[in-house]
């Protein structure tokens, strides 16, 4: 459970705070640094394989991909809660 940063690019990862929950469309490679600081990640596009998958498993952090809408239903600053394990998300407040 934390904040949500909504971002569009890699270009805006400055954004992203400590603790806060990355929500993005898809993640390369130019994204890694942000896995160190963040406590989820949630993403629009992927699937088991792809970057932000295989890097969260690496930095030990919750996951969800291929959500389709994240980016969009989740608002920059709402409480999201994350749950890798069973691929949901559940939004606990609006900012």
């Amino acid at each position: 459970t934390g904040t949500a940063r909504v971002l569009l690019s890699a270009q805006e990862l400055h954004r992203i705070e400590p603790g806060e929950i990355l929500v993005c469309e898809a993640t390369s490679p130019n994204w890694t640094p942000a896995f160190g600081k963040i406590s989820a990640c949630v993403c629009d596009a992927g699937g088991t394989l792809t970057h932000a998958s295989i890097v969260s498993r690496e930095y030990r952090i919750p996951c969800v991909v291929g959500v389709g809408i994240a980016t969009t239903a989740i608002k920059d600053g709402d409480v999201i809660e994350v749950d890798g394990s069973n691929g949901v998300i559940r939004i606990v407040e609006r900012a």
